[in-house]
């Protein structure tokens, strides 16, 4: 993988130089006759999956903190950064866009010739509906239906309208469900091999993982879009060999990197190899709810402080602790890995759906009881806990109680480092109940709960201003005032 990644990066490098030539007779000079005259479509994949990873997987403390799990303790954090910017959540915005464009891009150069390269235009565009459903997590509603229309001719269209996020989630399940329709009928036989680094070329787990985000989006709007919520998930759940999805840990949707610069996991090299492990410790809410259910998966996701017990932190204290080592830091099981992963679907996920899916009323073949405990099992051994331990804990205080409350708690335990999708669950479905903002917000007096959304980019509000305020309208302070279409209203502001 490293040795590719550093032709891609190379690969572009040229291309760039290439085209930055200009005389009067460009083409006739500047034209190599033995270099390809564009980017292969192998080399734009493994670009656009390794841009997801870094821009994706190397979030600790926003979303991290966002979703109840991790705290900054040498500069606590005071909210001051939730300002439309083009840098922190801007770039996420602009890497889900690039990545798209660089995919249709993809699917253009390989459209007279589909059948060959059946396999690698079905990841592009699964990926790209995954990009959409990380914008609609994020913004909610935003350009859709006219993006990537600049072109002249593609329409010159260079201030695309907002659509309401209501509109493109079906829109977005519906492609999905072409897409696997289509794998269900058959896959191709080109091989996409090393060029794909997530599952290297196996196209079962990308049909897994299709069908997958087809449930984690179903059931996100399950409170606002319940009919088509229902008949997506009893489909899948109704027909596993047509749809089959993402089951066990060696499917899991996991971007493993090479372990060497500049290719190591995110976390890592931001903490070990950056050495910033000691800027963050663990939320005194995460630590205090695994402490008390006693959840054998806390020795993975954090490290004992100096006491020899796990210690949480309160969020945006005016100030660090005295000794940093007082205070519980991320487990090394997740950031003392050079060659570790960035998760985009862990497949304890799947049961978890399953789950309030049986305790919504929904045919899903299974009860809710046995799907919790499947996915708490797939989850532990993730997780690196031994059976006996897992065990234990599923006839102690992680027992069934047969309510939604104690799917979320342990689900919310599951997602721990997939970060943004752990804030989504606290947003639709209030749990954890006990999550917090910053002590000492920038907006206390204002907002006593996490960001409800994401700050549009302060390049929207230059160049699209018109489209991008009438989508902001009833946003306040940039990320409250109008909570995402599927999100919760827990009361708070």
């Amino acid at each position: 993988m490293k040795n590719l990644l550093y032709k891609i990066r190379y690969t572009f490098l040229l291309a760039f130089v290439f085209m930055a030539g200009c005389t009067k007779n460009f083409e006739k000079i500047n034209t190599d006759p033995d270099a390809l005259p564009d980017v292969p479509p192998q080399n734009m994949l493994i670009n656009v999956l390794r841009n997801a990873g870094e821009q994706f997987g190397g979030d600790i403390d926003g979303y991290g903190t966002f979703a109840g799990y991790i705290v900054k303790i040498q500069y606590p954090d005071n909210m001051s950064g939730l300002t439309p910017t083009n840098n922190t959540y801007g770039n996420r915005w602009y890497a889900c866009y690039y990545n798209n464009t660089q995919m249709n891009d993809l699917l253009k150069k390989t459209e007279d010739k589909a059948a060959g390269f059946k396999n690698i235009r079905t990841i592009a565009r699964i990926w790209q509906n995954y990009m959409w459903s990380y914008l609609l997590d994020g913004w909610g509603d935003v350009p859709y239906t006219e993006a990537f229309k600049g072109m002249p001719g593609e329409g010159n269209l260079l201030k695309p309208k907002y659509d309401k996020q209501e509109d493109i989630f079906p829109a977005v399940l519906a492609d999905l469900k072409k897409i696997a329709d289509e794998m269900a009928a058959g896959l191709g036989t080109d091989n996409v091999g090393d060029y794909d680094i997530v599952y290297k070329g196996d196209m079962v787990k990308w049909q897994k993982f299709c069908n997958s985000l087809r449930l984690r989006m179903a059931m996100r709007i399950s409170a606002v879009a319940p009919a088509l919520a229902k008949s997506t998930i009893e489909e899948i759940a109704g027909n596993m060999n047509k749809y089959p999805v993402l089951e066990t840990n060696a499917e899991n949707c996991y971007l493993y990197w090479p372990g060497n610069l500049p290719y190591m996991e995110p976390w890592y090299k931001s903490g070990i190899n950056g050495k910033r492990i000691d800027n963050w410790g663990m939320f005194d809410i995460f630590i205090d709810h695994l402490n008390d259910v006693k959840d054998p998966r806390i020795a993975a996701v954090a490290q004992k402080a100096n006491t020899g017990t796990y210690v949480g932190y309160q969020n945006g204290l005016p100030s660090g602790p005295a000794v940093l080592r007082s205070v519980s830091w991320i487990g090394e099981y997740y950031i003392n890995n050079p060659s570790g992963y960035t998760p985009f679907y862990k497949s304890c996920e799947t049961y978890y759906i399953f789950a309030e899916a049986a305790m919504l009323g929904y045919n899903v073949g299974m009860t809710a009881e046995s799907a919790y405990n499947k996915a708490v099992m797939i989850s532990m051994k993730d997780n690196g806990v031994s059976d006996a331990d897992a065990q234990t804990y599923l006839a102690g205080k992680g027992k069934f109680d047969n309510t939604k409350e104690r799917i979320w708690w342990d689900m919310w335990t599951a997602l721990f480092k997939e970060n943004y999708e752990a804030w989504s669950l606290y947003r639709r479905t209030g749990i954890p109940s006990t999550n917090y903002p910053a002590i000492n917000s920038a907006f206390k007096g204002k907002h006593n709960d996490q960001p409800w959304r994401l700050p549009y980019p302060n390049n929207e509000y230059l160049y699209n201003k018109a489209n991008t305020e009438a989508a902001a309208v009833g946003v306040v302070d940039q990320v409250w005032g109008k909570r995402l279409w599927w999100a919760k209203d827990n009361g708070k502001q």
